[in-house]
């Protein structure tokens, strides 16, 4: 496999503003808890027959409430005789990116990265939960406190000051579909029948982040027009713009 050129995060224009000051009028309900035990990012494929059992236990992921869990389906199996209905080309440039970022010499998949900072087997349970617990043992768990609300007509992000450690990151907003059941026709899963929760469906870089605490503010209306979710990351970049560690992270929830 050959490498993609670096992934480039389209500015999302005009969706957030950036407002100095403390607190604002009109909440239509209270902030979320801001710190979740860690964000799991899984590159799959549907022509893959090893991802399975990593997407069986993904689901479970998904379902918790303290972790931030989202499926980059990619496309570079889809050779193999089955273009996977979920993937798409900045999924597999963003797990090359993570690929020279982590000093890698190649792709694979079922690839959990966790945290930005590491990646595991997407299919072993004990590798993805430990690879959480050491992390948040050693400070290298969601540092940086990452609060979500809504008014009337939007939503509001509110983030943490750094503390120590890395101090400038970018703002990512990842959007996500609904739950999915597909059939597979061909390839090495022909007849399978799988559900797939939080397949990445855009990313975008919505704003800076330079280590203090900060208030951006996007239209519910920017929400509410994607059929499923999203969730916002706090990830550092390196001056070679390849992503770093997430310091923060937050499901934005529809109304």
């Amino acid at each position: 496999m050959t490498s993609r050129r670096p992934l480039r995060l389209a500015a999302l224009a005009l969706a957030f503003s950036v407002l100095a000051g403390n607190g604002f009028a009109g909440e239509a309900d209270r902030p979320q808890s801001d710190r979740p035990l860690g964000v799991v990012e899984l590159f799959t494929s549907q022509g893959c027959n090893s991802c399975p059992p990593a997407d069986e236990f993904f689901t479970e992921l998904a379902a918790r409430e303290d972790i931030v869990a989202l499926a980059y389906h990619v496309d570079y199996w889809d050779y193999l005789g089955w273009q996977d209905t979920l993937s798409r080309k900045e999924n597999t440039e963003r797990q090359y990116d993570y690929m020279r970022a982590f000093g890698s010499r190649s792709v694979y998949t079922p690839q959990a990265v966790i945290n930005g900072r590491s990646h595991v087997n997407g299919a072993s349970r004990r590798e993805v939960d430990g690879a959480l617990a050491r992390m948040e043992k050693s400070g290298e768990g969601m540092r940086v406190g990452i609060k979500v609300s809504r008014t009337s007509d939007r939503v509001v992000i509110d983030t943490g000051d750094a503390g120590t450690g890395p101090s400038d990151a970018h703002v990512v907003i990842v959007y996500f579909d609904p739950p999915q059941t597909v059939t597979i026709a061909k390839g090495e899963n022909t007849g399978r029948s799988m559900t797939y929760w939080n397949a990445v469906s855009g990313i975008q870089t919505a704003g800076i982040w330079n280590g203090k605490a900060q208030r951006y503010e996007l239209p519910m209306s920017e929400i509410s027009k994607k059929k499923g979710g999203c969730a916002v990351l706090l990830q550092s970049v390196g001056k070679d713009g390849l992503p770093g560690p997430i310091l923060g992270a937050a499901f934005i929830r529809k109304p």
